[in-house]
């Protein structure tokens, strides 16, 4: 059986390299519960190289987008050979504070096609903005995914990873952390679409995971009652503590 699925989204944070050297030497402290998960920590650019050395016992670097083209001069980009010479193996795509800014569904299409072609693998974030009650999100999932998928080959799509990550629910605080009711629904309902797109063989492979409002008082019944196979976890991923919690509910039966 494959191994739960870890990302430490760090956004832009901490705020400085030495913050950002002491959480690693924190979690470094945790490796062996680290390492029966796939984990993996996204840093801001700045961190990579710092990232890449103190965590390569434990965890593998992520990136938090990848560019829309695979070669050429870029301004402010940041080329996936760059990426992938620090090691990296996932990269996030499509998180909604990116979609928020304007980034589409043929933008995100484009991106999972450069991290497939550079042997990285595409972490493809969707969900809905607003909480919903009446199943409304349901139909945005189904064009979310089927236009960031656009164009995949079955062999392709057993490559990518599903993150569902509401948007209403991001960012919250623990006190403030609202999660999906009928988390398991959506995830079922992802996987009848990719199921629809790609045959129910392919859509058994692709892992998905849950992102948002992820703590530790909630992580365990998220884990073990809903289908997922991993989070996407943002502020808690800068919490130790926090994050050991949340590592050790995927592991815990």
């Amino acid at each position: 059986m494959a191994k739960p699925i870890l990302v430490a989204n760090w956004k832009n944070q901490p705020g400085s390299l030495a913050e950002a050297r002491a959480l690693l030497t924190q979690l470094s402290r945790n490796s062996k519960i680290y390492k029966k998960l796939s984990l993996f920590i996204a840093p801001p650019l700045p961190y990579l190289e710092l990232v890449s050395r103190y965590s390569r016992n434990f965890a593998r670097l992520a990136s938090q987008d990848i560019p829309s083209e695979f070669q050429g001069t870029q301004t402010g980009e940041i080329a996936p050979d760059i990426l992938k010479s620090f090691g990296t193996r996932l990269s996030i795509i499509g998180h909604s504070e990116r979609r928020a800014v304007g980034e589409t569904n043929e933008l995100v299409s484009r991106k999972i096609k450069v991290a497939l072609r550079s042997n990285i693998t595409p972490l493809v974030s969707v969900g809905e903005k607003t909480p919903d009650t009446d199943g409304e999100h349901f139909e945005f999932l189904r064009q979310q995914l089927k236009a960031s998928l656009a164009g995949l080959t079955r062999q392709a799509v057993s490559r990518v990873a599903i993150a569902y990550e509401p948007a209403w629910a991001i960012g919250k605080t623990a006190k403030g952390a609202m999660v999906p009711i009928d988390l398991s629904e959506s995830v079922m309902f992802i996987k009848k679409i990719l199921a629809d797109m790609f045959g129910r063989r392919v859509a058994e492979r692709v892992p998905i995971l849950y992102g948002g409002s992820v703590e530790p008082s909630n992580a365990f019944a998220l884990a073990h009652e809903t289908g997922i196979k991993g989070f996407l976890v943002g502020h808690s991923s800068l919490d130790h503590k926090s994050f050991k919690a949340i590592a050790e509910s995927l592991i815990s039966k």
